[in-house]
């Protein structure tokens, strides 16, 4: 064999090599992570809700599992966000409220992520992923260290801010960095042109159009946050089925069907998601998709709107939106990945938003970052309890409604309110095998375990710097 010969057989075989790595990387998962806006935790079929239609959610749960312990990160939108995003807990997390950048006169929309924070987004881009967003961002205005086109998304489309979003029928939307005009719409209650449904459409252009090598997309759906929108063809579909009591109040836009508006967005959403899955299938990638859903937080609070107890959007648990009991924080997580999540399957494994970038970074096989709070609840998923590590504890550390401090250890729940006027709060306890709606304190019978929570606060949080860029507020 001559020197020539040997040169092109070793090259033959690195070019095999190469081929066959290329060909492994295009097999990796794709991942599509849905999160819906004020979702509580039973307000879909498979969590026991009776009145409103979720049959697209219903079959995901059907095909995959359905987690009966997941927690956000936070009970309201921004810091549950920063939570998902940069895998860090609220004793850690940047952002630990809702809170705004600039002045009154001059609003520059949410506190922007550091450019030091590294995202989900930016692990699976360096992985290799195509990665795109579309919804709700509320971590940084257009241009800013926050901005998701600087925090590792190629792609982006729908509401920067999050007072944008109060308004399904807006004049703009944003479209990487710039202003898309939306002719016909204005501040009414109905428009020429449907936000939610110009942002699933822009998802399913990037789906088709990056389907051929591994994607991340990321899908904070607007929907069910308030303010009550919806098609006058998806309200139809609910109008007239119960007794209503027209929304007539300023804190949203008013509505004279609020109960068959709210179902119907939902509805609506859930159509999103079948839209989704049509189009794996479609396009023979939906077995090496992992599809999740959950929600950020749990439903608002504002009844008059949203009848929470006549949906009963809880359950059984206690507290709403805002609030760190159960009901604030406790969600709905489904997912599906064919052929390697069991379908049909139920787990009670204690998870939470922190622990997403961990998760879909192994699936990936991507690099965590370094200073997250994470576990990877992917072996809760793939039915190998055996093998799946637990928290000791989860925790919260919430700046919002007065002040909030929530821990959950094993069964027992630690919750502290009212901490701006009460710095010394006494530790409220709760074991929640017994007791899943938070109804009996019983940090008096237990010294011992509230001893423990008690340390756990101290050691789990760290005093953020103060932000003098943040002037307030705003209403959710």
């Amino acid at each position: 064999m001559t020197r020539l010969t040997r040169i092109a057989l070793v090259a033959v075989t690195l070019l095999g090599l190469l081929v066959q790595t290329a060909r492994a990387a295009d097999e990796r998962p794709n991942i599509i992570f849905i999160m819906a806006d004020d979702l509580g935790y039973a307000e879909l079929g498979s969590y026991g809700q009776t009145k409103i239609r979720t049959p697209h959610l219903d079959r995901l749960a059907a095909e995959g599992m359905r987690m009966t312990q997941y927690y956000s990160g936070a009970p309201v939108c921004a810091p549950a966000r920063c939570v998902l995003m940069t895998g860090k807990h609220l004793g850690h997390a940047y952002v630990r409220d809702n809170s705004e950048v600039g002045t009154w006169e001059s609003f520059l929309g949410q506190i922007p992520l550091p450019a030091e924070e590294k995202t989900v987004a930016e692990a699976l881009k360096e992985a290799g992923y195509a990665t795109g967003a579309f919804g709700k961002w509320g971590l940084g205005r257009v241009g800013s260290s926050g901005d998701p086109l600087n925090q590792g998304f190629d792609r982006f489309f729908g509401y920067n801010c999050q007072r944008h979003a109060h308004n399904y029928y807006p004049r703009y939307l944003i479209d990487d960095r710039e202003q898309r005009p939306l002719e016909g719409n204005g501040r009414g209650l109905t428009g020429e042109q449907y936000a939610p449904q110009l942002i699933a459409d822009e998802l399913l252009k990037f789906l088709r159009a990056n389907h051929e090598k591994p994607f991340f997309i990321y899908y904070p759906t607007v929907i069910p946050h308030l303010a009550l929108q919806v098609p006058e063809e998806d309200l139809a579909g609910y109008r007239g089925q119960w007794d209503e009591t027209p929304y007539k109040g300023r804190s949203y836009l008013p509505h004279p069907t609020p109960r068959a508006a709210y179902a119907a967005m939902i509805t609506f959403m859930d159509r999103q998601v079948g839209r989704i899955l049509a189009a794996l299938d479609e396009l023979g990638v939906a077995e090496n998709t992992l599809v999740i859903f959950t929600s950020d937080n749990g439903t608002t609070m504002l009844k008059p709107q949203v009848d929470y107890e006549f949906f009963e959007s809880v359950g059984p648990l206690r507290g709403l939106k805002g609030s760190v009991y159960e009901g604030g924080l406790r969600v709905p997580l489904i997912a599906r990945w064919p052929a390697k999540i069991p379908a049909g399957t139920v787990s009670d494994h204690q998870a939470v938003h922190y622990d997403v970038l961990a998760t879909l970074a192994e699936v990936a096989g991507a690099e965590v970052p370094a200073g997250t709070d994470g576990i990877s609840f992917l072996p809760a998923l793939l039915g190998q309890s055996e093998q799946q590590k637990e928290h000791e504890y989860l925790f919260w550390d919430f700046g919002g409604y007065g002040g909030q401090i929530a821990v959950r250890m094993g069964d027992w729940k630690g919750v502290k309110r009212n901490l701006r006027k009460k710095p010394d709060a006494p530790l409220e306890l709760y074991n929640l095998a017994e007791d899943i709606g938070e109804e009996n304190n019983v940090a008096a019978e237990h010294p011992e375990v509230a001893a423990r929570i008690e340390a756990i606060i101290l050691e789990a949080r760290d005093v953020p710097e103060v932000k003098k860029f943040r002037f307030g507020r705003y209403r959710e």
